[in-house]
């Protein structure tokens, strides 16, 4: 079968079309025909630097949507033919930038009605990613004022509409260009981080979801009100904002999404109500992962990139 491979660590250009064996479903597992795989931050990350996995080149991809080609010893939620959407494995090697992967069968779960394939692809990891910290982490409740940083980016624009879902009221930061877009999605008010500060445009918060880092953690617990919680994404360096935060009667964390068929059933749910839509920015075939790449690492997406599988 054909997936994308890398004999080295590198820039996008390392990144090829290689001849593989398929894979088999062992215990607890099935096999998915892919259709299409979501492209993440976290894939050029691995693919440049090996990431949490050592140097070892790795098969790259976590978003996948297909359909249950075989399924092993042990499973019953899946037959053959269910459509599936998931993330397998974070954060072990998923290698869904294939025609064909195994996974455990409670790392996927049905996609949901009435969305493609490639749309399906776009929404596990950061719509897993977004629910993990606002609802499991930061409890989001009805009346609460969020935060969300880079609100129009792949994680960003569905917790606008998650919070939004939740009842809270949602202050996103993004460039002018985007403010209709994240508006559409129900964001109350919108910040240009690049013409004004967000810490004193931004007041009373209880939760900031800070998917950048650096500053941005230290300088967001400026806009929360006692007891308010900054859940940030961008660095397990970012722990050490934790104990500042508790200096301040405020709270902070770092959170690493996994996989979860509960959270992905959450989130078709709110899809399938029409509360939730995945924005895909860009659609490339497999062969041109390289390409998905060099426009991820150029930080200027909106939503989502997504391979497609022939």
């Amino acid at each position: 079968m054909r997936a994308i491979g890398q004999d080295t660590l590198g820039g996008p250009e390392v990144l090829k079309v290689v001849e593989i064996d398929r894979p088999e479903p062992g215990f607890s597992e099935v096999l998915v025909r892919v259709h299409a795989a979501g492209v993440n931050p976290t894939d050029w990350w691995h693919r440049s630097t090996g990431g949490l996995l050592g140097e070892q080149p790795i098969p790259l991809g976590w978003d996948v949507s297909g359909v249950v080609e075989e399924v092993g010893l042990g499973v019953t939620m899946y037959r053959p033919g269910d459509e599936v959407f998931g993330m397998p494995r974070l954060p072990q090697p998923g290698g869904t930038y294939a025609e064909f992967i195994t996974s455990p069968s409670r790392h996927l779960a049905r996609k949901p009605a009435g969305i493609s394939h490639m749309e399906a692809a776009a929404l596990p990891l950061a719509g897993l990613t977004a629910w993990q910290c606002l609802v499991d982490t930061a409890h989001v409740r009805p009346g609460q004022r969020v935060l969300v940083h880079a609100a129009a980016g792949g994680v960003g624009h569905l917790a606008v509409q998650i919070a939004k879902a939740r009842g809270a009221y949602v202050i996103g930061t993004a460039r002018s260009p985007k403010h209709d877009f994240l508006r559409g999605l129900g964001a109350d008010e919108v910040i240009d981080y690049t013409q004004t500060d967000f810490v004193t445009a931004a007041r009373d918060i209880d939760v900031v979801l800070d998917t950048i880092g650096g500053e941005y953690g230290p300088r967001s617990l400026k806009t929360l009100r006692p007891g308010g919680i900054v859940v940030s994404i961008a660095s397990p360096a970012e722990a050490s904002l934790t104990t500042v935060a508790e200096q301040q009667g405020l709270r902070a964390g770092f959170t690493m999404v996994e996989p979860d068929n509960g959270g992905l059933k959450e989130i078709a749910a709110l899809i399938e109500a029409g509360k939730l839509r995945v924005h895909v920015d860009t659609v490339l075939p497999l062969e041109e992962a390289g390409k998905a790449h060099e426009i991820g690492e150029a930080g200027r997406t909106t939503g989502k990139i997504v391979l497609t599988v022939a």
